[in-house]
């Protein structure tokens, strides 16, 4: 390993598309279900890759090419071998939701003071926190890695990696139940990180208005953060305004449960010593994207897209969101939440007769929301984009929210 370590330290940029190379990057040959990058070796060098990473044996004789026995468990080794060398502060955040929009929350937050390096995208998983961590340099200062599970024991393991020094779950909810089998193991494995950060005697962030995330917590290094006294929402029309201790902030947000998310990283920052002033000026400049939490002015109409992802957590706060926002006019478009195993047809159902309750006007995207309500039910977007050319929508506060396998983004109103 420190062979390949010296190799990276020389060739720093880690590559894993073969499409896109970096002149003289270390490209991971990297497999999955749909491809095999050791197919592209010799392409990769051709293309300028400065050295190779691949389980072909046949190209041992190049010495452009580190052969190896498994190159995912090649990338993980050498990001942890990477970690163990940092001498900077490494916060891990994971949850059910939020926490791509808290971790970038705390990275806007932390650059106030410091030089930050963090997760791009939500690039949270087996391979993404590698490639996070081999994309820390010497000039950072902090470090934010996101991790993401949809299986038991997968936080644990990339806890493993990353050795986080600190650490917050936002919450734990319904999600990705058809690959954990219960809430149970949801909880189980996300609090993998209170239990990796605890070994290591670093400092927890939690919630004080979750009851899940204090459940069993028997810790002294714990900074909690909640919504209450001077700390509260100031406003929902239809950006949320909250209140610090000295400030008011205006944020690009939507949504009440973004509170927890803003919060979160104002706790993290104030204990790296961010004052609030600087607290108050990156909340209030971070502009939200990828479709989460993001409100735009589109044909007519005033959209929140919020589409990236959807679970029966997520789904619920949303929906009552846009309830509370003043508007002469709502629809909510909801896509079908997937990956809920044997839950998804309570679930579906439970959204449904959450719109009746909120007296929400709703089109459904998918099978699953079909097979409960058939009016104002479209089997995908194709279809409800036909309906939507015969009967065009136009003056309404739309709330635009689904799995990204239903492709909302297709919607013609966007």
């Amino acid at each position: 390993m420190k062979k390949l370590y010296q190799k990276y330290l020389e060739h720093p940029i880690v590559c894993t598309d073969s499409r896109n190379i970096t002149p003289g990057c270390l490209f991971f040959c990297l497999k999955g279900e749909r491809f095999d990058g050791n197919q592209f070796a010799e392409q990769a060098l051709q293309d300028g890759a400065g050295f190779v990473v691949t389980e072909r044996t046949d190209l041992a004789g190049n010495p452009q090419m580190i052969v190896v026995g498994d190159v995912l468990e090649t990338l993980q080794l050498l990001a942890a071998y990477h970690r163990q060398q940092l001498r900077i502060p490494v916060i891990g955040i994971t949850g059910t939701n939020g926490k791509t929009t808290t971790k970038e929350l705390t990275a806007a937050v932390l650059s106030e003071k410091f030089r930050t390096a963090c997760t791009r995208g939500n690039f949270n998983n087996h391979i993404g926190v590698p490639l996070t961590l081999l994309s820390i340099r010497p000039e950072h200062e902090i470090a934010i890695v996101e991790m993401g599970a949809n299986h038991p024991g997968e936080i644990a393991d990339l806890c493993r990696i990353a050795r986080p020094d600190h650490g917050l779950i936002t919450n734990i909810g319904k999600a990705h139940i058809e690959g954990f089998g219960s809430v149970e193991e949801i909880i189980h494995t996300k609090k993998a990180l209170y239990r990796s950060v605890m070994a290591d005697h670093g400092t927890l962030f939690v919630n004080l208005n979750d009851a899940i995330l204090q459940q069993g917590l028997d810790y002294e290094k714990v900074i909690y953060y909640a919504q209450g006294g001077e700390k509260r929402i100031a406003s929902l029309a239809p950006y949320l305004e909250i209140s610090l201790e000295h400030a008011n902030v205006m944020t690009h947000l939507t949504g009440s449960y973004n509170v927890y998310n803003c919060l979160g990283a104002a706790a993290i920052g104030q204990f790296f010593g961010v004052t609030e002033e600087k607290v108050a000026h990156a909340l209030s400049h971070y502009e939200p994207s990828n479709h989460r939490s993001q409100i735009d002015e589109i044909k007519g109409n005033t959209i929140i897209s919020d589409y990236y992802n959807a679970n029966p957590t997520s789904m619920e706060a949303a929906l009552r969101n846009l309830a509370m926002l003043k508007a002469p006019h709502k629809l909510a478009i909801l896509g079908d939440m997937l990956e809920l195993g044997a839950i998804s047809s309570q679930e579906h159902l439970h959204i449904i007769k959450l719109c009746q309750e909120l007296c929400i006007e709703a089109f459904f995207v998918g099978a699953n929301f079909a097979e409960h309500h058939p009016e104002h039910s479209f089997m995908n977007v194709e279809e409800l984009n036909a309906a939507l050319a015969l009967h065009p929508v136009e003056g309404h506060l739309i709330l635009v929210k689904g799995s990204n396998g239903m492709h909302l983004g297709q919607l013609s109103l966007l």
